[in-house]
């Protein structure tokens, strides 16, 4: 018998990504706040996390290893956002990963001339703030709770069993 309990916390993490998704495309499109490489990275976990709370539900995947795989995707999510919080903050240095483009589909000269013309957002300029906080602090914030719902809720699954 499937315990419900897990059921509306999957629940609640596939809508919690879901908003987080649409809201950085929303901020990013509408808005016309460009992401540095960091922010676009800090998207994944909430892409992969939909992906296996999606295949959980068609394939009826094993709850715990479910739980195992959204854990180890929100503790990312928590630990690349600490280092762009660092980052933003001047504890760590701008790594190579904050200035990487794209470069494979640079055919001519005049390509490459473009992009390096082009301004490249900088991993520790913040250019959209909610009452005061980077998006990359609310997802170091966010990506913690879920942790520890994740992990807490893996703990009274094991107890149960």
């Amino acid at each position: 018998m499937p315990n419900f309990k897990i059921e509306y916390y999957l629940k609640s993490i596939l809508i919690i990504s879901f908003i987080s998704i649409i809201t950085a495309y929303y901020i990013e499109y509408i808005l016309g706040h460009k992401p540095c490489n960091l922010c676009l990275i800090e998207r994944i976990p909430y892409v992969i996390s939909i992906f296996i709370i999606l295949t959980n539900y068609i394939f009826k995947i094993d709850q715990k290893f479910v739980l195992l795989l959204l854990t180890l995707t929100f503790s990312f999510s928590f630990f690349i956002s600490i280092y762009h919080l660092g980052i933003e903050q001047g504890v760590f240095k701008e790594s190579a990963a904050c200035g990487l483009k794209n470069t494979s589909d640079i055919i001519s000269k005049e390509e490459l001339l473009k992009l390096l013309n082009e301004k490249t957002i900088s991993c520790k300029d913040v250019t959209f703030r909610v009452f005061g906080f980077s998006l990359t602090s609310i997802n170091m914030i966010l990506s913690f709770v879920i942790v520890i719902i994740l992990i807490k809720i893996n703990n009274i699954n094991e107890k149960i069993r």
